[in-house]
């Protein structure tokens, strides 16, 4: 199975460099989006599905955080996991990160079999989630917890 990834970065050059090393990495990838800033990236998620979001933090117009809060409001995308990828190492900054349910928390520079570890484990537990979902075997208790996250620094 290919996952569709929607790369939030401010920097051009970063997004190029995420995209690389997801595919250097072995990720089955169907699709690579774009977005400038967390505004443009909820303005694509009004017309395209994702199965992941790969975010910078620290984005003119819109954080990642402010992005990770307003996805966490619609019913459709609350559980699109988000994977931050940033230079932003403060812990409050991971607490809140960790508060806001998401996927990972990857700190840059990052070497690619992190982004790949990382990449895997996410998706595993979402398409896991999915099929359970589908199937009409999920309950309360398997649903996402804090706990699921995972962060690397």
């Amino acid at each position: 199975m290919a996952f569709n990834i929607l790369i939030a970065d401010d920097s051009e050059t970063m997004r190029a460099v995420i995209k690389k090393v997801v595919t250097m990495s072995g990720v089955p990838v169907a699709t690579f989006f774009e977005a400038g800033n967390g505004r443009q990236a909820l303005e694509f998620l009004e017309n395209e599905w994702v199965d992941v979001i790969l975010s910078d933090i620290n984005m003119p117009e819109m954080t990642g955080i402010e992005l990770l809060k307003e996805l966490k409001k619609t019913e459709v995308h609350k559980n699109v996991p988000v994977i931050l990828i940033t230079t932003e190492s403060s812990q409050a900054r991971i607490e809140e990160a960790k508060a806001l349910c998401a996927a990972g928390y990857v700190k840059k520079p990052f070497l690619p079999e992190t982004i790949k570890k990382i990449l895997d484990e996410v998706l595993e537990k979402a398409y896991n989630r999915m099929s359970a979902e589908e199937e009409g075997a999920i309950t309360e208790k398997d649903k996402p917890k804090d706990s699921d996250e995972v962060f690397d620094f």
